[in-house]
């Protein structure tokens, strides 16, 4: 799920980099199913079916299980049960849910789509299902409900998805991008594409220098996905789109950041970031040590060249220990610079503090410097977890 389609107050505590809990997270978004909610969902279902028994609708959302559902768990819960109390077939029942979906809870009404790919997914309704989700995106993502769509028929529906990219609205092109992302986060994986992208790039071609960062941004968020897999590939197309348009080369900028954080030569090239040679890192110390969990490690070095230091890119990168006494390395962005002097004082913190994403084990575990992607410096430290 991408950021734009959390709500604006929840995505900053979405990232694998804060210290809010992401079950924490999930628990807050979960609980926006809310009666409040389902007041404003009632309306307008009884709105567009006069019919429409609340009641009974309400007593089967909360049901004995309801309150141990995850955030997923209960946009599935409500679809299932909105196909349970919405009458006649799929075609009638979207009809309904056409005059139902309302502006505004985008997070929340992700069921309207989900609705197509539970009940949709037979032959015979797909152009009712596709329309639907053409339909539904602009006031809740579609890039879930898609896939299996994707999944069924490449060709056809990435056809459709290059049709989508021509829309006049920026949400539905933005749906012709994500929906067809590899690896998108929360969603169903589309292999065949991970082992041949072919059909996702007329897309992303098209869609290079869209007028919407939004859209921009899927484009870039796709090929990424794909560097993961293909890195040849997208540098290819880098060098390419490059040197074209500003935003473009923002957008490429963003699609290579996998490659730039793997210190890829080709990708550091690219991007004006020369071999280090002449750079030099000093004086490398860090403390505590050891270090206890629940505890910041502060370390500070010096860059030193000749001559101007340049365009530089510094991270720096953890080896934690694992569980089985293996160290596994993550590598954290710390600046981007032209620098026009030949010294610079550096000082960070890395805070050491279980999370859902990563639970901390004692030992040694190794902090290294790295500029332009080259390691320049390194040194070990000791974690304790307790007393």
């Amino acid at each position: 799920m991408g950021l734009k389609t959390i709500p604006k107050e929840f995505r900053h505590i979405t990232t694998r980099t804060t210290t809010f809990p992401y079950l924490c997270v999930m628990e807050l978004l979960k609980n926006r199913y809310n009666d409040a909610f389902f007041v404003f969902l009632n309306a307008n279902l009884k709105k567009a079916f006069p019919a429409w028994n609340k009641r009974a609708f309400l007593q089967k959302i909360y049901d004995t299980g309801w309150e141990n559902r995850g955030l997923k768990d209960r946009m599935r819960h409500i679809t299932l049960v909105l196909g349970d109390h919405l009458p006649g077939s799929f075609p009638e029942q979207l009809s309904i849910l056409k005059k139902a979906i309302g502006e505004g809870h985008a997070l929340e009404q992700l069921f309207f789509p989900d609705f197509v790919e539970c009940f949709g997914m037979h032959p015979e309704h797909e152009e009712e299902a596709l329309n639907a989700l053409h339909f539904f995106t602009p006031y809740a993502t579609a890039e879930f409900a898609i896939r299996p769509f994707i999944l069924r028929s490449p060709e056809k529906i990435m056809a459709q998805l290059q049709e989508w990219a021509d829309s006049e609205n920026h949400h539905v092109r933005r749906l012709a991008s994500e929906g067809c992302r590899p690896r998108l986060p929360w969603g169903m994986a589309l292999k065949p594409f991970r082992n041949d992208p072919s059909l996702v790039f007329p897309i992303l071609e098209k869609l290079k220098t869209d007028p919407s960062e939004y859209v921009r941004r899927s484009v870039a968020n796709n090929l990424n996905d794909i560097s993961k897999d293909h890195p040849g590939l997208i540098l290819d197309i880098a060098r390419k789109w490059q040197g074209k348009q500003a935003r473009t080369d923002k957008l490429l900028k963003h699609a290579c950041r996998t490659l730039l954080k793997q210190g890829n030569p080709m990708a550091m090239q690219l991007f004006g970031f020369n071999d280090p040679a002449e750079i030099k890192v000093k004086h490398l110390s860090a403390t505590p040590d050891p270090i206890h969990l629940g505890e910041s490690l502060e370390f500070s070095f010096e860059l030193e060249s000749a001559k101007a230091l340049g365009k530089v890119r510094l991270e720096f990168a953890v080896d934690f220990m694992k569980n089985n006494g293996k160290t596994s390395r993550k590598v954290f962005f710390i600046s981007e610079n032209q620098l026009n002097k030949k010294h610079l004082d550096v000082v960070k913190k890395q805070a050491f503090i279980d999370r859902t994403t990563r639970k901390h084990y004692a030992g040694k575990h190794g902090l290294a410097i790295l500029v332009n992607g080259m390691e320049k410096a390194g040194l070990n430290f000791n974690l304790i977890l307790s007393e």
